[in-house]
């Protein structure tokens, strides 16, 4: 899921099972990824703000069934006229060129004729999935990460959705899969990014994880393991894991030591001495009041401390590739409006930008 997505998210009954008992070799430095805007409120390059931050990364997403209306007759030709190309993305790709940063694309939401008439959350054909994969990477050459679908262990992100079955992971370990040989196939330097769960969900992390195989009994193929790792207590790698297979921000080293057995164990060659990494696609802490998406916060100040937290600890690591916050800016001004950003709506800047700006 990416940020314009209104996620109703709650996580505040997992702390009555959770014990919090606060009580890793060092690595290269985590990629600073954030989900933000090319164009500020006030009409200027967001540009600039992002070099200013240290931004290494922006995440953007495509919505396929605004992409692809109709059916193209050539599927894999980027060129077809069924396509309908947003500029946004080739802008950011240009800001980035400018400004020092890459860009990651998420893939996500299927078109009535790819997914039997259904909305748009509905899984696609394997195949016609894979299609567009291909046209994608082709059409955005300067694209080098490829996530796969955003939280489809949650039912308001992903149908059909069988909850705590194995029947969802499946259906969505044959698209991964299917993605992954189309984006190798057009650009062998492309990553792919699978998994992309969610803290909680219909299927838990644990088992979104084991429950995702292919027919063959093999997990999908993929370069990287995605996950939206939000929670409710800062992130500490030390503390005591959550209760019901949860993973939180918190809980990645017990995510890495399962991805570690289940794909070194199926793809000796490829994962040899470790698992995928994994790249936290969405973080974020709601700061002031709570909103519409986020029932739990903490103060501007502390908000700040979160994101100097889970920074420190994921570069303590070897495991964490990257962290996506969520996102730049806070939404206008209304009763329960989102407030996870760097800067206000206004353009303030928060504690939190200054503590992002400092993380490496």
């Amino acid at each position: 899921m990416f940020p314009s997505t209104v996620r109703r998210l709650s996580l505040i009954p997992l702390t009555l099972a959770l014990t919090l008992v606060l009580a890793g070799s060092a690595s290269a430095a985590t990629v600073k990824s954030i989900w933000g805007p090319i164009t500020l409120p006030n009409g200027q390059p967001a540009g600039p703000v992002y070099k200013a931050l240290g931004v290494d990364d922006l995440q953007v997403g495509l919505t396929w069934n605004s992409i692809a209306p109709t059916r193209p007759a050539n599927p894999r030709n980027p060129a077809d006229p069924a396509y309908v190309w947003p500029a946004s993305v080739d802008q950011a790709i240009a800001a980035g060129r400018q400004y020092g940063f890459t860009v990651s694309v998420v893939l996500q939401y299927s078109p009535p004729w790819a997914n039997g008439g259904n909305t748009p959350v509905f899984a696609p054909n394997s195949r016609d999935f894979a299609n567009y994969a291909f046209a994608a990477s082709k059409r955005y050459r300067g694209v080098r990460r490829w996530m796969i679908w955003g939280e489809p262990s949650r039912g308001v992100q992903f149908q059909p959705m069988f909850k705590n079955s194995p029947r969802t992971p499946r259906r969505y370990a044959r698209l991964v899969d299917a993605g992954y040989g189309a984006l190798k196939q057009a650009d062998k330097q492309d990553t792919v990014i699978g998994g992309m769960s969610f803290t909680a969900g219909d299927v838990t992390p644990r088992d979104w994880i084991r429950f995702m195989r292919l027919p063959n009994g093999k997990p999908p193929r993929l370069d990287m393991y995605g996950h939206n790792a939000f929670s409710t207590r800062i992130p500490r790698l030390s503390a005591t894991p959550f209760a019901n297979d949860n993973y939180d921000f918190s809980d990645l080293d017990t995510m890495e030591s399962q991805l570690s057995r289940t794909y070194r164990r199926a793809y000796p060659t490829k994962f040899r001495r470790r698992g995928p990494r994994i790249w936290v696609s969405e973080f974020t802490i709601q700061a002031d009041h709570g909103s519409g998406d986020f029932n739990f916060f903490v103060s501007r100040a502390g908000q700040g401390r979160w994101i100097s937290a889970a920074f420190r600890e994921a570069n303590r690591t070897s495991y964490i590739a990257g962290v996506g916050w969520l996102g730049l800016l806070d939404e206008p001004l209304a009763p329960f409006n989102r407030t996870t950003g760097l800067l206000t709506y206004g353009l303030q800047k928060k504690p939190a930008y200054f503590a992002y700006q400092r993380a490496r």
